[in-house]
């Protein structure tokens, strides 16, 4: 029985390295689109394939988007890194914006077009909005972030008028081990010089990057799904919450706040946007629809990724 095929792009990321994993373990034949074919498939080993993209234009990898299952687009300049000056705002936008339109480009060619497209997304699309519970009916933020995400989304509904099941996944922050955010997370706890982000009183969504690749399999899977759904787990809390779960899960105090003022020195409107700020996320869609996080709170996500 022939495989059924999904091509990941962005698929050599953190997310996309976990996911291809994860769908491979499941039966399906998976590609990577990657920049470097060689070097990427060291990453995969035997596990899944990998073709040559430059993140920009539909090349010499579009015949595989003909009769494929599903196209998962995470790629996209990493946010988290470095910070946002003029040059850095461009790369994310460009990058999301150019592949987002490389994926319309190869579904327009496919003869049989792939069953579902899954649109990578962000909690940011929320914008800064305090204590105000946010689910997929709440309306768009405001901030350069939301402003990404609006463009972000954007650039694959073409599909739909294709004929493509389109599905947006707007996700909180993917905390896994050995990359991603929780290493960065973790770091000053090891030295005992954990603390909260200012006052500690933003919120903070989150999800365990394995209920983040179940959840993607699962909307690729089922059928009737589509539109915007929020991968975050349910157990939202405030930032200082979830440094004090972190502090007890590594019996060390979180009793060192990085004041305010120190961040926005250092990151300017990243900080702003991002690391001051937060949004109180419910993933009401997803879980309606069946799906059952295996790390629902922040106590049984750290216990996992605090295993030895």
């Amino acid at each position: 029985m022939e495989k059924k095929r999904i091509l990941v792009t962005g698929g050599t990321g953190f997310i996309g390295r976990a996911l291809a994993h994860e769908l491979v373990a499941a039966g399906f034949e998976v590609v990577a689109l990657t920049r470097d074919p060689g070097k990427s498939a060291a990453l995969f080993g035997l596990d899944a394939g990998t073709a040559e993209w430059d993140g920009r234009t539909a090349g010499s990898w579009t015949p595989l988007a003909d009769g494929a299952l599903a196209i998962v687009n995470l790629a996209g300049d990493n946010l988290a890194e470095g910070r946002w000056t003029r040059a850095k705002k461009a790369r994310i936008l460009g990058s999301r914006v150019e592949s987002g339109a490389a994926v319309v480009a190869a579904v327009k060619a496919a003869k049989q077009k792939p069953g579902v497209l899954v649109q990578a997304s962000a909690v940011g699309a929320y914008g800064p909005r305090g204590d105000e519970e946010l689910d997929e009916l709440s309306p768009r933020g405001s901030g350069f972030l939301a402003n990404v995400v609006e463009q972000w989304e954007d650039s694959t509904r073409e599909v739909e008028a294709l004929g493509v099941r389109r599905v947006v996944i707007r996700s909180g922050l993917v905390l896994g081990r050995g990359a991603g955010v929780f290493p960065r997370l973790l770091a000053p706890f090891r030295l005992f010089a954990g603390g909260p982000l200012g006052s500690g009183l933003q919120w903070f969504s989150w999800i365990h990057v394995r209920d983040e690749v179940r959840a993607i399999r699962f909307l690729v899977e089922t059928e009737e799904l589509s539109g915007i759904f929020n991968l975050a787990a349910p157990g939202s809390l405030r930032e200082i919450e979830f440094c004090r779960a972190l502090g007890n899960s590594l019996a060390r105090p979180c009793w060192l706040p990085v004041p305010a003022f120190v961040l926005k020195l250092l990151f300017g409107e990243k900080a702003r946007e991002t690391l001051l700020a937060g949004q109180r996320v419910l993933p009401r869609r997803l879980t309606r629809a069946g799906f059952v996080f295996n790390y629902p709170d922040a106590a049984t996500a750290l216990d996992n990724l605090l295993e030895k």
